[in-house]
């Protein structure tokens, strides 16, 4: 399951077929919850859904009411998965309802006192769902004409490679909405490219036409929080709630924001196009990773062999400059079982180690050993693979047991993604960081021993 990929088809093809959706968002999460913020779910008019926002036992419930939930426009709901559920007489589980939170389109504060409603009659949709998770989930409904804005972006981002900060209002206590400016365009649900107001200091809104448009008129209450949202470092996640306060840091006067820094596909280059490539595809395809698959024999790279791949190239050993930029920012495995294919990507790769985010090599140890040997020979600068060599994971892969190519892949893509997420694993399951640190230390005194030999031929030439 592509769950982006699949949002943003259904999408496409539900506005083209004039159908109406809803997008659920997680935007906030306390305590135990299965999907972080961020997570999406569309649902169409004709029963059509995609996506997930918890481990199943959110969307049924959700699909039911989506549509009946946004009714008077975007809002957010928040769902309980604890341990107190309740019975009814028939035996029918009992909703759960606390009313705390905002009615946001009318702007009322309803906090206050609890009640317990039949689920036909609830207003708020805070539900009790009954799992033992002890966890809330925060979720924004907004209709697809409202919610293309985001989505757009999403797309926008994967084209171009560049990300992007989206700041979401999704609770004001301000009211600028009806009070204090009957016009302002900011209302619940509204985005806004914190990049574009860094760069330019404009506050502008993402509309459905994938335009930024300026926002006028904002108080200095709102602007103030802008200013925050922009301030806002997102260290480990790529979507946090955040609570502003106005510059006088008044409870009174709050905004509450998603923030979510929109992140490009993890791009994976495959150089080899053999057999047991097909299950990496497929694994990579189910994170909705863009997959190139790249060979210089072009019986072996088909579109035919891989139609879940993005692309399949027949590429020539000596086309350095296509490697490198299929390779810019991206993880890349090599994996060809052929010494002159590997030899002829390692070579290129190893000298620009910054260019990638990983580089895993197929094959024992002492294989790839060899390999560098033979590059470094015909380098006049053999220090040059030093950095390579200590970004190069080899044997490619954690060792997480099991045998045969879908073993393999799963490894390679449990190595890949603590790489790119920067996930500190301990290293037992992999002799990789091992093997690196000794041969490094190896070929760098190698390396002197070849200076050192060169500067001695030198100094007897001048002797004599």
């Amino acid at each position: 399951m592509n769950q982006i990929a699949d949002i943003l088809k259904l999408a496409r093809e539900a506005q083209q077929q004039q159908v109406d959706a809803v997008l659920a968002t997680v935007v906030r999460t306390e305590g135990s919850a299965y999907r972080r913020a961020g997570a999406m779910m569309l649902i169409c008019e004709d029963g059509r859904s995609v996506g997930m926002i918890s481990g199943g036992c959110l969307e049924p419930h959700i699909i039911k009411r989506a549509f009946w939930l946004t009714r008077d426009g975007a809002n957010v709901q928040v769902y309980q998965t604890g341990d107190d559920i309740e019975y009814a007489e028939n035996g029918n589980v009992r909703a759960s309802v606390s009313e705390e939170g905002f009615d946001f389109d009318r702007g009322s504060d309803n906090k206050g006192t609890d009640n317990k409603y039949d689920e036909q009659d609830i207003d708020l949709d805070e539900l009790n769902f009954g799992l033992g998770c002890n966890g809330r989930v925060h979720v924004l409904f907004e209709r697809l004409a409202t919610a293309m804005s985001l989505l757009n972006v999403i797309s926008q981002v994967r084209q171009s490679q560049q990300p992007v900060t989206v700041a979401t209002l999704i609770c004001s206590t301000i009211h600028f909405n009806t009070q204090h400016n009957p016009n302002s365009e900011l209302q619940i649900g509204v985005r806004l490219n914190l990049n574009n107001y860094i760069k330019s200091g404009k506050l502008t809104a993402i509309d459905a036409n994938n335009s930024d448009k300026v926002v006028s008129n904002a108080s200095s209450t709102v602007i103030h929080a802008i200013e925050s949202l922009s301030e806002y470092k997102l260290l480990h996640k790529n979507a946090e709630y955040v609570i502003v306060k106005d510059d006088n840091d008044n409870d009174d006067l709050a905004t509450e924001w998603l923030i979510q820094r929109l992140q490009p596909q993890i791009r994976l280059l495959i150089c080899g196009a053999g057999n047991d490539v097909m299950p990496l595809v497929t694994m990579a395809k189910m994170q909705d990773w863009h997959v190139t698959v790249v060979d210089s024999r072009a019986q072996y790279a088909t579109q035919r062999r891989f139609p879940q791949a993005d692309s399949v190239m027949v590429l020539a050993l000596d086309d350095s400059d296509t490697l490198l930029k299929l390779s810019k920012n991206a993880a890349i495995a090599l994996m060809s079982h052929s010494l002159s294919q590997d030899r002829a990507r390692l070579g290129v790769l190893l000298e620009h180690a910054n260019h990638y985010k990983y580089l895993g090599q197929l094959g024992p140890r002492y294989r790839t050993e060899r390999l560098i040997e033979e590059i470094s020979t015909r380098l006049t600068n053999p220090a040059s693979l030093n950095l390579g060599i200590k970004k190069l994971h080899y044997p490619i892969g954690y060792k997480l047991g099991g045998d045969g190519p879908e073993a393999l892949a799963l490894g390679i893509m449990a190595q890949v993604n603590a790489v790119v997420h920067n996930q500190n694993l301990s290293t037992e399951n992999s002799d990789t960081h091992l093997s690196n640190t000794n041969f490094t230390t190896l070929f760098s005194t190698h390396i002197d021993s070849i200076e050192t030999t060169a500067t001695s031929a030198r100094a007897a030439i001048n002797l004599s």
